[in-house]
């Protein structure tokens, strides 16, 4: 009996391109913006922009999320109260399961406290707003392996490479057969428990420079 495999998350959720949206509350303006990033220096660079566009706004609080999995996150409260700020925008992002994302909101003060409770609740639609129009995108994580076998299994491997959808990124035939193949993360346990059985092929995890 065969090995049960184990499931492997493979993909992420982040937006297409930049978004944007408003939010009012007791006559304090909300402007909200999310991009979609990749390094803290490029979020960070979204900062110094839109810090630069609205020079005259009393806040600028925003938060980000990078990583496939989600795991890198910052919040700034920008001179709001601690937590009621950035972490409700962290919040959303982290609540709609998008990464590799940042989300600013630019406050104009209205003349009215909100409170506590109405901060948090206002930089998280406000956040919300940014994110709901923006057009979601999936990101596959890939791997890339090396095969090496005899002519003999030719046909026998090709079939697994096209059941596995694996796609074919360079070959060799010259003396014997070489596959560099770049397949979804999460088939490579079934790659290997299928290809792994055959005698006389190896499988190598392909070096990346």
């Amino acid at each position: 009996m065969s090995e049960e495999l184990i499931e492997i998350k493979d993909s992420y959720w982040t937006i297409a391109g930049e978004s944007e949206g408003n939010y009012s509350e007791k006559r304090s303006k909300f402007l909200s913006f999310a991009y979609p990033v990749t390094t803290e220096e490029e979020a960070l660079g979204h900062v110094a922009a839109v810090r630069s566009l609205y020079y005259d706004a009393r806040h600028v609080c925003w938060a980000y999320r990078l990583g496939p999995d989600g795991s890198t996150t910052r919040a700034n409260d920008d001179g709001e109260p601690s937590g009621t700020a950035g972490r409700p925008i962290l919040g959303i992002i982290t609540s709609l399961g998008l990464t590799e994302v940042i989300v600013l909101v630019v406050r104009y003060f209205g003349g009215v406290k909100l409170g506590t409770s109405g901060l948090i609740e206002a930089y998280r639609e406000a956040g919300l707003a940014a994110l709901e129009p923006a057009e979601r995108k999936e990101c596959i994580l890939t791997e890339e392996v090396e095969l090496y076998f005899g002519y003999e299994l030719m046909g026998l491997v090709m079939r697994h490479v096209k059941e596995l959808e694996a796609e074919v990124k360079a070959q060799d035939f010259r003396e014997s057969c070489i596959l560099h193949l770049q397949l979804r993360k999460a088939k490579i346990p079934e790659l290997e428990q299928r290809l792994g059985a055959i005698y006389g092929l190896t499988i190598k995890q392909s070096s990346k420079d």
